[in-house]
């Protein structure tokens, strides 16, 4: 569990505590209920992290909306775009294990996350991630209800594929940008997992062979 688990449910369980002694139980279940649902909302499960050469995995949990060619930079890229409702886990895990060369926030709106504007407009943090053999950009994207963006690396720091390295609190977007060259693993609709789930692979060609036994570790920490 984050533990901003504990910033939001502690309070509401002493109000509900006191709003229980000073009127009536019942009229604590609001809190309780509240309470219940902020200690799920900042759930941070364990992930099998795959062991793929050349694999690029979600760093975030929740619904594919779009895989596009976008210029970005001036550089073509290939744009992978995740939508997180209050339903998913918030966490966001590094794509692949390498060292961050940049880190920019950069202000602005704060438009439905599903809105394809929010890309360019809405606030966001973006992230890059130099590896041995790729460089990849990913954005935490702010959304309608996100008004905190939380990312806990600084430049320099490595990083292993799969480990935590943030959160964007409510609902919100993850973009992720490759090369055009990437093989995409994933379409529009698919719901995808933080940490563990392939969104595409670059060079090297993945070696099949490492979905046997052994191949998977458990989440990074």
């Amino acid at each position: 569990m984050v533990r901003d688990a504990y910033l939001y449910a502690v309070p509401l369980l002493a109000a509900a505590v006191l709003i229980g002694w000073l009127a009536s139980p019942p009229w604590a279940l609001p809190a309780l209920l509240l309470t219940a649902f902020f200690l799920w909302f900042f759930r941070d499960p364990e992930r099998a992290i795959p062991n793929l050469a050349g694999a690029v995995i979600s760093p975030a949990d929740g619904k594919v909306t779009a895989v596009s060619k976008v210029t970005e930079d001036g550089a073509p890229r290939l744009r992978i775009s995740i939508f997180l409702s209050v339903f998913d886990v918030h966490v966001n895990r590094s794509p692949i294990r390498g060292v961050i060369r940049n880190v920019a926030y950069r202000r602005g709106k704060f438009l439905n996350a599903m809105n394809p504007a929010s890309a360019i407009q809405n606030e966001q943090n973006i992230v890059t991630v130099e590896g041995d053999d790729q460089t990849i950009v990913f954005k935490q994207i702010a959304g309608l209800l996100a008004r905190r963006i939380v990312f806990n690396k600084k430049v320099g720091d490595r990083v292993e594929r799969g480990e935590r390295v943030g959160m964007i609190k409510f609902g919100s977007r993850v973009d992720i940008l490759l090369d055009p060259s990437a093989s995409v693993q994933v379409n529009v609709g698919d719901h995808v997992q933080g940490g563990c789930s392939v969104l595409a692979f670059v060079s090297p060609e993945p070696q099949l062979a490492a979905l046997g036994t052994g191949q998977v570790r458990q989440g990074a920490k």
